[in-house]
């Protein structure tokens, strides 16, 4: 592993070629990732992507996942003019999918996969954000240490510093202040960022997978609690969005112009 990121952190470091760095154009790349599976990435990726859209921005999300949830809660009917959904990401392909789409797309989500693998390295390289979602349990920290491990890594070889969150998921909305509070210490005590805004356990979360729907668009009367889970996507986007870098946290405006903005 430690090879392949080395590898990836020389192409990176070279800019993927004649086109240039892909990372501080002007659009930011989330990536999610924790090297175990069911930790919560698919749902994070789906709940930032709906609140962007809902906020008028465009998004594209890159379903590098093997289970292809996004794509397949796409396909149901999830469907939206400023969403964009791409199913066949290859280490080849990605940075070929963003650059590509750059000047169309504000937001670009990535969706890695449960495992540790190229895609993984190469998403790190290109994201202006990782996010890292843990469930508490001693394998979602050992998934989330081996990508905070290999982050240190592209640091150390390519001196590439990429900024990085944890967030708590499927957190119980009647979770002790205390519980979630010694969570956070332990995490912060080991010098990780913790988002203060957890992704709590709700029906609702699921639902929209089933139901091919986002939950700006979804219908009350189906989802139960609808206000509340809009309410934790809606913190939970907008705390990331002031993780970006100050350039990239203006309100919805194509990239071309964003370009313009900066040549001025």
């Amino acid at each position: 592993m430690r090879r392949r990121a080395a590898k990836t952190c020389r192409a990176i470091q070279a800019g993927w070629g004649s086109g240039g760095p892909i990372r501080g154009v002007g659009m930011p790349v989330i990536s999610l990732a924790n090297t175990k599976g069911g930790a919560g990435k698919t749902t994070a990726a789906l709940l930032l992507a709906s609140e962007y859209v809902r906020q008028g921005y465009r998004v594209a999300v890159l379903d590098a996942d093997p289970q292809k949830w996004i794509t397949n809660w796409y396909e149901t009917g999830g469907k939206d003019p400023s969403l964009t959904v791409i199913s066949e990401v290859t280490v080849a392909s990605m940075q070929t999918h963003i650059r590509e789409m750059r000047d169309q797309i504000d937001f670009f989500i990535i969706d890695l996969p449960g495992q540790r693998d190229p895609l993984l390295a190469t998403a790190l390289g290109l994201s202006d954000h990782v996010l890292i979602p843990v469930q508490g349990c001693a394998m979602d920290a050992k998934g989330a240490a081996q990508v905070i491990e290999l982050l240190a890594h592209m640091k150390k070889q390519a001196n590439i510093t990429i900024p990085h969150s944890v967030v708590l998921t499927r957190v119980s909305s009647i979770a002790t202040t205390r519980a979630l509070s010694a969570i956070k210490d332990l995490l912060v005590s080991r010098g990780v960022n913790v988002l203060e805004t957890p992704i709590f356990e709700r029906s609702a979360f699921r639902d929209i997978f089933d139901l091919g729907t986002m939950l700006h668009k979804a219908d009350p009367a189906r989802i139960t609690n609808l206000d509340k889970a809009r309410e934790n996507a809606r913190v939970l986007a907008l705390e990331l969005k002031r993780l970006m870098p100050a350039k990239r946290r203006e309100q919805p405006m194509g990239l071309a112009a964003r370009l313009r903005q900066r040549a001025a």
